[in-house]
C-alpha cells in the first residue's frame, strides 16, 4: 500500500490551516446536523441508513477505485477538520486515509474503527490476497451481512452519544434497518441453497468474501490478486488452472471495476464461464435509484453467483433494496 510523502502532508495541514474549520452550518431556527466522513461506500450508506436526514455525510473513497490503495487527496484535508464523526473499516483498508484523519481532524472529532469493534482477532480471515504472515486480516467484514448490521449497531450507538436529542430517531432507524438485514440474511440463504453443493464454491480476483463465504456454505477456493496487488506468477496461474479442472465449478468471478486478463485465460484454458460483474465496494445503479445501497450490492452479487453457479437467482432478485430514510441523492461519495 503507498505511503504519505511529507510534502504532501504539509500541504494538507497548510489547506486545513487556510480554512474553515468549522461544521456545515444549519438554517436559522434549524438544529445543526451532524457532519459526518466516512471512506468506502457500504460504510457510507450503512451511516445514512441510521442516520437519515439528522447527517451529512461525506464518502472520500470514489466508487470504482481500489480502496487498498486510495489516498487522499489534499482537499480531503478539510473534509476531515470539518467532520463531526469520522467512521472507516479499519484493519488495514484505509491507512493513508486514518493518517490524514489523525492529522487534521478536530479534537474532539472520534475515530470510530468498525472492523475492530465488530470481530475479535481469533475471529479474523487470512487468505491468499491477506497472509498472516503480512499482519493484515482481511477486512472485508462487510459482505456478511450479521457483520455489516454491527456496524449499524456501532453507528447507532455512536450518533446517540453525540447527538442524544436525536437518539430515538437513529434507534427507529436502526430497528427498521436490522429487520430488513435478517430479511436479507435469509433470503442469501435460501438462494445459496438452491446452488448445488457441488458448485458453491467461489473463485475470484480478489478476496472479499472470506466472512461470507462460511455463513452461507460456500468455499473460497482462490483467489488471483497477492497482497501486494500484484499479477500472480505464472506458476500459481498454472496451480489455479489444474485447481479449476479438479474442482469442475461453472464460473469464475472477476470484478466489474477491475477486469482481469488473468482470470479470463483461466477461463478459457479451464473451460468455465468467466463473470466480470461482482463488486464489493461499488455500489449498483446511481445515486437515488432504489438499489443504490448496501443491500442493493448484496443482492446483485448473490444474484450474479446464483444466475451462474446453477441455483435460482428469482429467490433474491426482487428483494427490498430501498434505504430506510429514502432517496440517497443528499448523500456525497467522492468521484
Amino acid at each position: 500500500m503507498r505511503r504519505f510523502s511529507l510534502a504532501a502532508m504539509v500541504a494538507m495541514l497548510i489547506l486545513v490551516g487556510c480554512g474553515d474549520a468549522t461544521s456545515t452550518t444549519a438554517p436559522a431556527g434549524s438544529p445543526a446536523k451532524l457532519t459526518i466522513l466516512t471512506t468506502v461506500s457500504p460504510i457510507t450508506n450503512i451511516v445514512y441508513n441510521i442516520g437519515g436526514e439528522k447527517v451529512t455525510v461525506t464518502g472520500i473513497v470514489p466508487e470504482g477505485v481500489n480502496s487498498h490503495t486510495f489516498e487522499p487527496a489534499p482537499s480531503d484535508a478539510r473534509r476531515v477538520a470539518q467532520a463531526d464523526l469520522i467512521f472507516v473499516n479499519g484493519l488495514s483498508l484505509e491507512e493513508p486515509t486514518i493518517k490524514l484523519a489523525e492529522a487534521n481532524k478536530k479534537a474532539e472529532t472520534e475515530i470510530v474503527t468498525l472492523g475492530e469493534q465488530t470481530i475479535t482477532p481469533a475471529e479474523y480471515m487470512y487468505d491468499f490476497s491477506f497472509p498472516q504472515e503480512a499482519g493484515s486480516p482481511n477486512p472485508h467484514l462487510w459482505t456478511n451481512p450479521i457483520y455489516a448490521l454491527r456496524y449499524a449497531e456501532i453507528v447507532r450507538d455512536t450518533l446517540a452519544k453525540r447527538d442524544p436529542a436525536n437518539a430515538e430517531y437513529y434507534s427507529q432507524n436502526y430497528v427498521a434497518y436490522k429487520t430488513r438485514i435478517e430479511a436479507l440474511d435469509r433470503a442469501i440463504k435460501a438462494t445459496i441453497e438452491s446452488i448445488p453443493p457441488a458448485n458453491r464454491k467461489l473463485l475470484t480476483y480478489h478476496d472479499s468474501w472470506a466472512y461470507f463465504a462460511p455463513r452461507y456454505g460456500m468455499t473460497v477456493i482462490g483467489a488471483i490478486q497477492p497482497a501486494d496487488f500484484s499479477e500472480p506468477s505464472a506458476r500459481e496461474v498454472a496451480d489455479l488452472i489444474t485447481q479449476l479442472r479438479q474442482e469442475q465449478i461453472p464460473a469464475i468471478f472477476g470484478s466489474e471495476v477491475f477486469p482481469s486478463p488473468i482470470l479470463e485465460q483461466l477461463s478459457q484454458e479451464a473451460g468455465v464461464k468467466y463473470i466480470d460483474q461482482l463488486r464489493d465496494d461499488d455500489l449498483p445503479g446511481e445515486p437515488g435509484q432504489p438499489n443504490h445501497s448496501y443491500i442493493g450490492l448484496m443482492v446483485e452479487d448473490v444474484r450474479i453467483m446464483a444466475e451462474n453457479l446453477g441455483g435460482n437467482p428469482a429467490l433474491i432478485a426482487t428483494f427490498d433494496t430501498t434505504n430506510i430514510p429514502g432517496s440517497d441523492t443528499a448523500v456525497q461519495q467522492q468521484q
